[in-house]
């Protein structure tokens, strides 16, 4: 018994000699690196939003009436000035012909006023007033050869008097009949202001029945298309409910909800690339507006895009996702997403492969994404060899195998049915799952 004790302990430290060498000298990890490269990378602004028309008339009548006649219905292409629609609008025709009546006879009495009224009395008064003036200038005549006369001695002071007497009746006599003169123009001018007056008011009534006839007639204040026609020929139309929409869609306005600490960046002309959730289709418009102010429910701030529209395959609406490129950094240092790996204390790092294939782990600050591209601020340099995959887990200064240094550029996998680089001899053993898990994070 105590033999073969002593032949199984022997058996196994001689196993566990030939064992330690093996377990010393640990495979090198199989890696996939590829080149820090310098390339041109923009900061893109992403937002979703819905599609608006360029410009939009609701029609709303402003009179209360039956519909008519439409002459278009939905879906209808319509000029700007384009008859849409009449309303019922005989008695409104009615009415704006005896108003017409009106102004004629108004403008007729004015014509009489202004021609013939008080003709005789303004015309006596006028040559009262003549005689008036003559009698006063003669009065004065007399007076001053009298004056003359008495200061010789020719003549008695009483006549002097009586002819001062006699030019101070005439001129009385005189102011009288000019104030009454006066009196008779203003009395004039008063009738024929009022006959004016009349006639103003009759052009403004009827003026006001030509509106009226005007407002049944429904026109197009743009050009576009028909949306919306609710009612049919024969229904009532009422002011404040619209009665014909029309949407111009010759070019679409994408309002976009971005986030509010990237809404800085955003500014009018720039380009943004638009895509809908049920195509795959992009097109291409220009920020027209951003607004100054972030909506404090969403904390976002809205960007109206605007996207011609050939053939008019946009529809107001219509869900859309925009990404705006704001900034364009020319020769930047760039790696492809899946080289970057949690760093230390929540930071981020890359894996770096020296010529001796040993990996060094490096903290690096990143910069902008786009796409599968990532921006390196600093702690990597243009020719330097990153990790790709298989990186995930690899201790710093790890013993590792280049297996490949084909990178996926795309974001999404491969669909073509292209077969993976064929792995090395000494990758047969490799678990898969280790190449996985750069591209998943």
């Amino acid at each position: 018994m105590p033999s073969k004790i002593h032949f199984a302990v022997s058996a196994f430290l001689f196993l566990a000699a030939c064992s330690h060498p093996e377990e010393k000298e640990k495979a090198p990890a199989p890696v996939q690196v590829t080149a820090v490269s310098q390339a041109t990378i923009r900061r893109i602004v992403h937002g979703d939003g819905a599609l608006f028309p360029r410009d939009q008339a609701g029609l709303m009548p402003k009179i209360a009436a039956p519909v008519q006649r439409f002459y278009v219905n939905r879906g209808d292409h319509v000029k700007q000035g384009q008859l849409l629609a009449v309303l019922e609008n005989r008695d409104l025709i009615d009415a704006a012909s005896e108003s017409k009546g009106a102004v004629e006879q108004a403008e007729s009495n004015f014509r009489t006023t202004e021609v013939s009224t008080v003709p005789d009395s303004v015309v006596k008064a006028q040559t009262d007033m003549e005689f008036a003036r003559e009698a006063r200038d003669n009065a004065k005549a007399v007076l001053d050869s009298r004056q003359q006369l008495f200061k010789q001695g020719a003549l008695a002071g009483r006549s002097v008097d009586d002819s001062r007497v006699a030019y101070a009746q005439a001129e009385s006599q005189y102011r009288a009949a000019e104030e009454h003169l006066k009196t008779l123009q203003s009395v004039k001018q008063d009738q024929i202001k009022g006959a004016a007056a009349q006639v103003a008011s009759a052009k403004a009534h009827h003026d006001s029945q030509e509106a009226q006839v005007a407002y049944s007639r429904i026109l197009s204040p743009i050009s576009g298309i028909v949306s919306d026609r609710p009612l049919n020929a024969g229904e009532m139309a009422t002011p404040g409910a619209p009665l014909i929409t029309i949407v111009d869609i010759s070019r679409v306005i994408a309002r976009i909800d971005v986030p509010q600490a990237e809404a800085s960046t955003v500014k009018v002309g720039q380009t943004a690339i638009l895509t809908r959730p049920d195509s795959k289709d992009e097109v291409e418009g220009k920020v027209t507006v951003v607004s100054p102010a972030a909506d404090p429910n969403s904390t976002t701030v809205q960007v109206w895009i605007q996207i011609d529209n050939p053939g008019e395959r946009l529809k107001p609406g219509t869900a859309i996702h925009a990404a705006i490129a704001t900034e364009i950094y020319k020769a930047a240092t760039v790696v492809p997403a899946a080289a970057i790996l949690p760093g230390e204390e929540g930071g981020t790092a890359v894996l770096t492969v020296s010529s001796d294939s040993i990996a060094h782990k490096r903290t690096v600050t990143v910069g902008v994404r786009e796409g599968n591209q990532v921006q390196i601020l600093s702690g990597a340099n243009p020719g330097e060899e990153v990790v790709v995959v298989g990186g995930m887990g690899l201790d710093d200064k790890a013993k590792v195998k280049v297996v490949t240094t084909t990178v996926e550029e795309s974001d999404q996998p491969d669909e073509s049915g292209a077969e993976e680089p064929a792995p090395s001899k000494d990758q047969k053993g490799t678990p898969k799952k280790d190449q996985a898990k750069p591209q998943g994070k």
